[in-house]
């Protein structure tokens, strides 16, 4: 990357800001400082735009400033902002909670809110084991996960999520759960078919339920349409349906983490409504679910799993700001908005335009391996050769490297390593719902421009022929 190219970082100075510390290492160049954001665009204080083209963290459905959640952001706070639901029952939390689960269909009658993914996470797995405890069953304790997998930060969701590295740090401090192969198909042994590898990682399931001990095993938890560690993952409507069959051959609880994926993003509310007999029983959402404007999260139960365990006296587990009336009315009007201007169907129509053009855009850069996803959730994976898959050294980082070209071209990307990139290093390209075509053209024209240079510094560093 040239001088020129390189992005104007605002605040790198050695004493600004103690909060991002926490992330850069010491003597790290300092990101942009963000002034304001307005639809898909982020601006900078100097007033560069970057396109973001993921969402940030998978999170802004509707982009910035939507001038009707910002006006139910002010009338709510004018009205109450907090009011503890132990005690009080507000407006906005019923309301938003029949939306929700009109929404999500039938199965889904009740909604518990909370205040992101890990917290809903959290909160799923222990509304599964209070349920099995209630029903007699508290020999049941062991959720199966897949690897890899990401569920959260906290430590109930690492101990069932499939990263290596992180279990590294805090396995010490945990209980790990189970794991089974996730069904990853772009780099396979010789002679296996996808299909074949798809087969084997859904029987994987019944195989380790049967290892650990059927009565022990409380649930199976799967991001249905994968986030970063296995970079938009999409498996066939097969290997949804056997997950389901097996889960329910051995009364195992099937939990789908749609933190990233739900809400609309995959071009249906939920993504199990893509897939006929996959429905799970508990759904755990959040990220679109409030766009960014508010964090917050949701758990979605039915009737028979709820009322079982209030009728031996409620739920053993809460949080200061859960079903909270100034979080639950803002995102109430993400959900007015997404409804009302078809953007669940508009990501369906989007996410097919931008599939092409990035399987297009893959015919003109060698760095991208594969193109992977589903409505407005895709991701690219990037190789050091497209004909062997060969990966990139692990040691580069390369999403990383690519978010500092995407930033000198006014390209917004997110990145977390999953597993030190173990299974690959794979880069979302999930935009806003409210993407045009012609913003999904700019999109790629920026990061074909990244990826160019990205490429010229590979070659000039040696590692590119």
């Amino acid at each position: 990357m040239s001088e020129q190219s390189q992005p104007r970082l605002v605040g790198d100075t050695p004493s600004g800001g103690s909060v991002m510390s926490f992330y850069l290492p010491k003597g790290a160049p300092r990101p942009p400082r963000i002034a304001r954001g307005e639809g898909v665009y982020l601006y900078d204080e100097t007033g560069k735009p970057y396109f973001d083209a993921t969402s940030g963290a998978v999170v802004s459905n509707l982009g910035h400033s939507n001038p009707r959640v910002v006006a139910a952001m002010i009338e709510q706070a004018q009205r109450v902002t907090f009011a503890y639901p132990r005690f009080f029952e507000s407006e906005p939390n019923v309301r938003l909670a029949d939306r929700l689960t009109g929404l999500a269909g039938e199965g889904f009658e009740r909604a518990f809110f909370v205040s992101g993914g890990s917290e809903a996470n959290e909160s799923a797995l222990k509304l599964a084991r209070q349920y099995a405890v209630a029903r007699g069953e508290g020999s049941r304790f062991k959720v199966i996960a897949r690897d890899p997998s990401y569920h959260g930060s906290t430590m109930g969701a690492m101990a069932v999520t499939g990263d290596s590295f992180t279990e590294s740090i805090y396995g010490p401090m945990l209980r790990i759960m189970p794991k089974i192969p996730a069904p990853l198909t772009y780099r396979l042994a010789p002679g296996i078919s996808a299909e074949e590898h798809v087969a084997a990682c859904a029987q994987a399931l019944e195989a380790k339920i049967l290892e650990e001990g059927p009565r022990t095993v409380l649930a199976f938890i799967i991001e249905p349409i994968g986030g970063l560690s296995s970079g938009a993952l999409v498996s066939p409507a097969s290997y949804y349906r056997k997950v389901r069959e097996i889960c329910d051959r051995y009364g195992v609880l099937l939990i789908h983490d749609e933190i990233m994926s739900g809400a609309g993003r995959s071009g249906a509310f939920l993504s199990s409504q893509h897939w006929q007999g996959s429905r799970p029983d508990i759904v755990t959402l959040a990220k679109g679910l409030a766009a960014g404007y508010t964090p917050f999260g949701a758990v979605l139960a039915p009737n028979r799993i709820v009322e079982t365990i209030a009728a031996q006296g409620g739920f053993v587990h809460g949080h200061t700001y859960f079903s909270n009336p100034f979080s639950c009315a803002v995102a109430a009007a993400v959900l007015d908005e997404v409804v009302e201007q078809g953007l669940v169907e508009r990501a369906a129509r989007m996410g097919d335009y931008l599939d092409a053009r990035l399987r297009d855009l893959k015919t003109r850069s060698r760095l991208i391996g594969d193109v992977r996803g589903k409505g407005l959730l895709m991701a690219i994976e990037l190789v050091a050769d497209q004909a062997t898959k060969r990966p990139l050294p692990a040691a580069m980082n390369a999403p990383a490297r690519l978010t500092q070209y995407g930033l000198a071209h006014g390209i917004a990307l997110y990145n977390r390593r999953a597993n030190r990139g173990e299974f690959g290093d794979m880069q979302l390209i999930a935009p806003p719902l409210i993407v045009t075509e012609s913003q999904i053209d700019e999109l790629i024209d920026r990061l074909e421009r990244s990826l160019n240079d990205f490429d010229h510094d590979l070659k000039r560093e040696g590692l590119l022929r």
